[in-house]
């Protein structure tokens, strides 16, 4: 019993960090990244629909992301969603491709994001320890039908785990901050 209690807190965790992981990669640095735009919507004939599906997205310089549609015509409504999602970019149009040139960063935009992710990742640590409160409150659960020795394990195993993944969402943290601060 324990240790599905704790098979299911460490999916629960894992979880948690990679979403801390995602969220880290929607932040802008000074480098083009397209994983920037994968929560972006845009209105194809009154349906809205993932960039994703309606284009490629390449980087064919490290400041310089190029989003190719599938579709000639959904050129304009690519390009307004852009503009509408507040990216902080200014996406250029050809006709038949859209150019995002990425600004390099000033010093106060870099120490606001900084800021942006560190929420991000103080939020992934307390989704973790609430992870850990409820498992082990399920373990105190069964304080009757196992040993009070065996709780006792399960929750210092529980703390580990905790441990491992809040350990985890700082490494991400670090990474981030030093792409950030890179010039």
């Amino acid at each position: 019993m324990i240790s599905d209690l704790l098979a299911e807190a460490k999916q629960k965790m894992e979880m948690a960090a990679d979403h801390v992981g995602n969220e880290f990669a929607t932040v802008r640095t000074g480098r083009a990244n397209p994983q920037l735009l994968h929560r972006i919507t845009v209105d194809y004939y009154g349906t809205p629909t993932p960039l994703q599906q309606l284009a490629s997205i390449s980087v064919p310089e490290p400041r310089l992301l190029m989003v190719q549609p599938f579709d000639a015509s959904t050129v304009g409504d690519i390009e307004k969603a852009l503009q509408k999602a507040d990216l902080g970019l200014n996406p250029s149009n050809d006709g038949t491709v859209i150019r995002i040139a990425f600004p390099p960063l000033t010093e106060e935009r870099r120490q606001e994001l900084i800021k942006v992710v560190r929420h991000m990742a103080e939020e992934g640590r307390v989704a973790v320890r609430n992870v850990r409160r409820h498992s082990k409150s399920d373990m105190e659960a069964l304080h009757g039908e196992i040993s009070d020795d065996d709780i006792r394990r399960g929750e210092e195993e529980l703390q580990d785990l905790t441990d491992n993944y809040v350990e985890k969402i700082e490494s991400l943290l670090g990474n981030k901050e030093d792409e950030l601060l890179e010039v």
